[in-house]
């Protein structure tokens, strides 16, 4: 619950939309934690990293991995933190930040 509260916090900090188990792929049914699709970023958690819990595991994993591979061919940029660097407030808003510039360059670019 504090890890949703963190990330949906710098979220509106930020002023995006975003949507929380975003479906970005018509044929499958992956969802991201958190979406923000103007910018076509995506913010996962990867819990239990020191537990054993599921995205540490063979299958899982395994789905995790296409997932990402999926995002990132259809245009996503995919941020990932774990229990232990969601609790790096300042580097969660720089990241989103980064990715927001680096979409209005791209877009300028165009």
């Amino acid at each position: 619950m504090i890890t949703q509260i963190t990330i949906e916090t710098i979220l509106n900090a930020h002023g995006l939309k975003w949507t929380k188990e975003h479906k970005f792929h018509d044929k499958r049914k992956f969802r991201f934690d958190y979406a923000i699709p103007d910018i076509m970023l995506a913010i996962e958690y990867e819990g239990g990293t020191w537990s054993g819990g599921a995205h540490t595991r063979g299958k899982h994993y395994s789905s995790d991995c296409e997932k990402y591979n999926l995002a990132q061919i259809n245009g996503w940029i995919v941020l990932r933190y774990t229990a232990d660097t969601v609790k790096n407030i300042e580097q969660i808003y720089n990241d989103i930040l980064e990715v927001k510039l680096y979409r209005r360059v791209e877009n300028e670019n165009r």
